[in-house]
Parts: structure tokens; C-alpha cells; sequence
């Protein structure tokens, strides 16, 4: 079984920054993933990394802002998100892949963590 724990969400004024947090447990993975999901709205791609090699595919509308990065000692990845804006508002949830292919569907991830909330203010 695949636990995953994400932290580091909270209250931001618009232009700041924060750092997300999954960590993961149970049996290795190939491949994480960042989501987020803002009321009303459907759950939307943000980010996908592999955990051997690195490699990484961001959505269009987060490209240059955010970085999502991995520690394969922690077995932790991270979501580092610059010049936030009030678009960004969303649950953000953490999600592990069995196959290392980057691809940017939901579907395509096994498992979920519960998300944490980030909200930008204006």
C-alpha cells in the first residue's frame, strides 16, 4: 500500500511563494505528480516528475513559476511555486504513478494523497 502525506499549503498574497511537500511511503513508484483542484472546477494537471532519472513535464500555465523537484533519500517530492497568483487558488494534491511515462492525466496515477489548500490573495 502507497501512502501519500502532503504539507506546506497556506495563505498567500499574490506575488509570494510556497513550497509544497509529498512524502510517500509503501512500495516504490516511478513517477509523481502535482494536481490541483479549485471549487467548482474539474481537477487540473500541474506538474509530473520521475523519480529515477528526474525528468519533468509542466502544465503550460505554471511553466516558469513552479519547479517540482524530488529527494530520493526522503522519498519526498516538492512543489516550489513563485509568483503566485489568485488563479493558483486550489486544493493541490499529491499523486504517485506505477509507470514512469509523463503524461499529464489523472488517470494515468495510482494514487492520491488528500491535498492541501493553497489560497492567493489579491
Amino acid at each position: 500500500q502507497v501512502q501519500l502525506v502532503e504539507s506546506g499549503g497556506g495563505l498567500v498574497q499574490a506575488g509570494g511563494s510556497l513550497r509544497l511537500s509529498c512524502a510517500a511511503s509503501g512500495r516504490t513508484l516511478s513517477r509523481m505528480g502535482w494536481f490541483r483542484q479549485a471549487p467548482g472546477k474539474e481537477r487540473e494537471f500541474v506538474a509530473t516528475i520521475t523519480w529515477s532519472g528526474g525528468g519533468t513535464y509542466y502544465a503550460e500555465s505554471v511553466k516558469g513559476r513552479f519547479t517540482i523537484s524530488r529527494d530520493l533519500a526522503k522519498n519526498t517530492v516538492f512543489l516550489q511555486m513563485n509568483s503566485l497568483i489568485p488563479e493558483d487558488t486550489a486544493v493541490y494534491l499529491c499523486a504517485g504513478a506505477k509507470s514512469g511515462v509523463l503524461t499529464r492525466n489523472a488517470y494515468d496515477m495510482d494514487y492520491w494523497g488528500n491535498g492541501t489548500l493553497v489560497t492567493v490573495s489579491s
